[in-house]
């Protein structure tokens, strides 16, 4: 029996415009979509045959996973008998100090880099690098003895750089850095230790004939005392003369003498017998006389007594010149009027 054909019009019509868009929008989001897959593969597909039976997916023995192959160890590489180990903390607290000198900048230890561990150092002497040059083309020879570039083999003409010294310029060397030492000894240069926050500045040079530093120091005044007996110096820290035994008093001569802030004598001295000086007990002004004399004060005019009693060595602040006093006064008068 034959089956009718289907008639010219009934089949499903192409969608156009937003409609076609979407649909093929919905094709490649099925398409990505990867659950759909894995819920499509337990379903026969229409190859299958309807009494076949479907093979289950969780009852399947895994696949072997093939085994991963071993790493290649690392090659160490053999350290140098002659290299130091120096903490990496150091070495970035160095480069630290130099920009901050250099740039003024404060790197903090969070700001660096890993610091953990230890960095290799060798210690190399310092070589001076020869190099030669082809005497034909001026070319410089690389590490082998042909020049690169006419393929001339090196000789005793091609010229060397820097040229070989003579015994007579070792020698001549030589004189020159001994004089340039010896120069940089005598005329050191004074170097302050410019730390004021822990101390002073400390200015200091070497001695010309070696031994203990030349310290700078502020110059003082060198205070000299004299006895007044034997007329020999006293020697410093002591108040007893060497010679005779003789107390310091305010008798001793001073050099260089204040009399003018120290007129009854220095603090730590003894009473002397020349020019003593009594306090009125009425008037509490200075009274100079002799001790067996009765001078009469010369603010209140009291004769001298037994309760005026002998000024002990003191400072005294001086009293102002009148003369200067009165052409002050006359200074401020002509301001006025003006």
């Amino acid at each position: 029996m034959s089956t009718p054909t289907p008639a010219e019009g009934s089949g499903p019509k192409e969608k156009k415009g937003i409609g076609k868009v979407l649909m093929r929008m919905k094709t490649v989001l099925k398409k990505a979509d990867p659950t759909r897959r894995l819920s499509t593969l337990g379903k026969p597909g229409p190859s299958t045959a309807a009494g076949e039976p479907i093979a289950d997916l969780s009852e399947s023995t895994p696949a072997p996973v093939p085994a991963a192959a071993p790493e290649p160890a690392l090659t160490t590489i053999p350290e140098d008998p002659a290299a130091t180990k120096v903490p990496r903390a150091q070495i970035f607290e160095e480069r630290a100090k130099k920009l901050g000198e250099l740039y003024g900048l404060e790197l903090k230890p969070s700001e660096w880099h890993k610091s953990e561990g230890h960095a290799l150092r060798v210690e190399k002497p310092i070589r001076m690098r020869v190099h030669r040059k082809c005497h034909l083309c001026d070319t410089s020879f690389g590490l082998g003895k042909e020049c690169p570039k006419c393929k001339h083999v090196r000789c005793k003409q091609c010229p060397r750089v820097p040229p070989k010294r003579t015994e007579a310029e070792k020698e001549e060397s030589r004189k020159k850095r001994a004089a340039i030492l010896k120069e940089r000894a005598e005329n050191a240069p004074i170097i302050p230790d410019w730390n004021l926050t822990e101390k002073k500045v400390v200015l200091r040079r070497p001695a010309k004939t070696g031994g203990q530093d030349l310290v700078h120091k502020k110059p003082r005044q060198r205070v000299r005392r004299t006895c007044c007996q034997c007329e020999k110096l006293f020697s410093p820290g002591n108040k007893n003369c060497q010679g005779c035994e003789h107390a310091r008093c305010a008798d001793c001569p001073r050099d260089p003498s204040k009399k003018d802030r120290y007129p009854y004598g220095y603090p730590g001295d003894e009473l002397g017998t020349k020019n003593p000086y009594f306090e009125c007990h009425e008037c509490k002004a200075p009274i100079p006389s002799q001790p067996d004399t009765e001078t009469p004060c010369p603010k209140c005019s009291h004769p001298k007594c037994a309760s005026c009693e002998r000024l002990t060595p003191r400072r005294v602040e001086p009293e102002p010149d009148p003369e200067v006093w009165k052409s002050i006064q006359a200074k401020l008068e002509d301001l006025k009027l003006k």
